[in-house]
């Protein structure tokens, strides 16, 4: 059998309780071996929480995940393997979108921790098993949430870092909760906007390809797509000075970039 692997982890929490990127990586590798798959390729994602969605194209937002789909697009392979399926979806909508996605392929995922889970099976028990699994994960996460979320709100009002993913710009000292600029990104979110000035009929792709041109490149150094200049575009106002955490809007006690 010929898998790829796929890992992710999405804030230091999971890192520290048993979920880093390394425990993932071997975790896949001595599974692999034990089942005498050929391991063809690893994918991963780092410091996404859960998985945006863009509703118009109605795909899922993590360059990772996209990089194993145009790997699935070229390459014949039998599964995913992954150490747990909250690795690639942590709401149903995200689920029904790689369900989607993987089926174009013809391919299957293989949970490390829940080895029977199948995208294409229906056995009720198996259903059952793996339904209440995911649902045991979800009110864990919303219970942590609640403990959380009156703090962050909090601090949100005041209008500093809450937490969650750092906008592409800033970065956030270990040891420290607060949003400080990154000199080099701040300079391509500069150009990013200063190119849709002065070229507004210019296409996000063809904005991503005079950025790659350039020499700028993402947080992970690599080439810039329309997906990730959108994503600039969008935080127009964050950027300006504004700092917003789900419904609340404050003005930011970050530094501003535009």
């Amino acid at each position: 059998m010929k898998v790829i692997g796929y890992i992710r982890v999405s804030t230091h929490g999971q890192a520290k309780d048993g979920y880093s990127l390394a425990y993932q990586e071997d975790e896949i590798k001595a599974y692999c071996q034990a089942q005498g798959y050929t391991l063809l390729c690893l994918f991963k994602d780092e410091g996404i929480s859960g998985a945006k969605v863009d509703e118009e194209a109605l795909e899922i937002d993590r360059t990772g995940f996209q990089e194993m789909l145009g790997y699935l697009s070229r390459h014949q392979v039998d599964y995913v393997v992954t150490l747990n399926t909250s690795r690639l979806w942590r709401s149903d909508i995200v689920k029904v979108l790689v369900h989607r996605e993987l089926k174009k392929y013809g391919v299957d995922i293989r949970s490390i921790e829940q080895p029977q889970y199948s995208i294409y099976k229906k056995d009720p028990n198996d259903f059952l098993i793996n339904g209440l699994m995911e649902l045991l994960d979800q009110y864990q996460r919303l219970e942590i949430a609640l403990k959380l979320g009156r703090g962050r709100n909090k601090k949100a009002q005041q209008g500093g870092y809450a937490g969650g993913n750092v906008a592409f710009g800033y970065t956030v000292k270990r040891g420290q909760k607060r949003l400080v600029i990154d000199e080099t990104q701040a300079k391509t979110v500069q150009r990013v906007f200063d190119l849709r000035e002065q070229h507004p009929s210019w296409s996000l792709s063809q904005i991503a390809s005079q950025l790659n041109e350039e020499g700028h490149r993402t947080k992970q150094g690599k080439l810039f797509t329309k997906a990730q200049v959108k994503r600039i575009l969008d935080r127009k106002a964050f950027y300006s000075g504004v700092y917003r955490y789900g419904e609340i809007i404050a003005n930011g006690t970050h530094e501003a970039i535009l």
